[in-house]
């Protein structure tokens, strides 16, 4: 049953993760107002969340709840697919500095976001996006070297 639990909590914590991102990108606008700017605040912390939950779960099952070890070390799949969630990851950062500096916007007042903000939100998008194939792949054998 902890399994079963730990699959579905990874398989459900990547799809909000998904869809945190697709809401921050319908509401994101180089400008918007401080009611926004605060929802985009707390749309990114469940982005975040649910980041770190994907990461929780995946290294259960790699350690724990998945085929052995060994099957994820000599996957070169599994490398690339860790890499692109790294990636995102990384790229997340800016734009979450971003959200930040601006949930203090008043109501009344308005947020400026910097360009590079939309534009990596969609590269996330993309990365986000790679990463279910590659996970079709790994369950059907592709990749592993051992």
């Amino acid at each position: 049953m902890n399994t079963i639990l730990v699959h579905y909590l990874h398989y459900t914590s990547f799809a909000v993760l998904f869809a945190a991102l697709a809401v921050s990108m319908a509401l994101h606008k180089p400008t918007v107002d401080g009611t926004t700017a605060r929802k985009l605040a707390r749309i990114d912390l469940l982005y975040g969340f649910s980041a770190l939950l994907v990461l929780a779960t995946g290294l259960l099952k790699v350690f724990y709840f998945g085929k052995p070890p060994a099957y994820y070390g000599h996957n070169f799949v599994f490398h690339i697919k860790v890499t692109v969630y790294a990636l995102a990851f990384l790229m997340s950062i800016y734009p979450t500095m971003q959200f930040i500096k601006a949930r203090k916007t008043g109501a009344d007042e308005s947020a400026t976001y910097p360009k590079p903000v939309g534009i990596i939100m969609r590269v996330e998008m993309v990365l986000l996006l790679i990463i279910p194939l590659l996970g079709v792949m790994m369950a059907r054998g592709y990749g592993y070297a051992g």
